[in-house]
């Protein structure tokens, strides 16, 4: 019997990972490679557009997103560690091409192939154990993208319950959104830091000693605020907690 053809998927490694938190971009494709993934990675790739879309700018948001829909034009599959990253790619791409049938047709396409990392993970490569032991308690924010764009709700808590040796906490209000929004933060810094305050009270009333999302923006986000509060809660995207190889802080 000969062995199947290994699952082959293009890294999208988002503009946040690539310039501020490099460790998780490598985290992600160490938990592919070990888990069987052959991980391409197309270099001509830039951002997605998100920013400039959610600040109105169309034109600009176009032509990041013609430059993705070209680079990953093959792929079979795009593996995105971001929740907000993978919405704008299957779901915005959509509206930014809605009167233009040619390249509404290649988002489409791109659509039906991106997965947010922990989505991939369990619906497509069906990953029930991830295969590593975790230390402690942990609690998970899942991010806006990624529970209303995304529809992602039980793939990466269930990564988490699978891990020998981790509790995963509950948190209070867990689903409600942390104050970031990218330029949200910038135009209403006061309302942000309102909703900041109240994501870190439930972050340590929980008494976990690991944060975890899928999302560094959410993270960088949150993780300023604990650092100043609470710096004994951790922050960790859920590709390092998966990774066994991530260092301890």
């Amino acid at each position: 019997m000969t062995n199947p053809a290994p699952v082959k998927a293009d890294l999208f490694v988002t503009c946040i990972i690539d310039q501020l938190f490099p460790e998780v971009g490598v985290s992600v494709v160490r938990v592919l490679r070990r888990l069987g993934v052959s991980v391409g990675f197309p270099e001509g790739q830039t951002c997605c557009g998100q920013a400039v879309y959610n600040s109105g700018y169309t034109r600009e948001a176009r032509e990041l997103a013609l430059r993705t829909l070209d680079e990953f034009e093959n792929s079979d599959y795009v593996v995105v560690p971001s929740g907000s990253c993978s919405a704008m790619m299957r779901v915005f791409y959509l509206d930014l091409f809605e009167d233009e049938p040619e390249l509404l047709a290649r988002a489409e396409s791109l659509s039906k192939r991106i997965y947010e990392f922990s989505e991939f993970l369990v619906n497509v490569l069906g990953v029930e154990e991830p295969g590593v032991e975790g230390s402690g308690s942990a609690v998970f924010h899942p991010g806006c993208h990624l529970l209303r764009e995304m529809e992602v709700r039980d793939a990466p808590q269930s990564l988490l319950r699978a891990m020998p040796g981790l509790e995963l906490k509950e948190m209070r209000n867990a689903e409600t959104c942390c104050g970031f929004g990218g330029s949200f933060s910038v135009k209403l810094p006061h309302i942000s830091e309102g909703m900041l305050s109240d994501k870190v009270s439930a972050v340590r009333d929980s008494g976990a000693d690991t944060l975890v999302s899928c999302d560094m923006s959410c993270l960088m986000h949150i993780g300023g605020a604990l650092r100043r509060q609470e710096p004994g809660v951790k922050i960790r995207h859920l590709a390092q907690v998966l990774d066994r190889e991530t260092p301890s802080p």
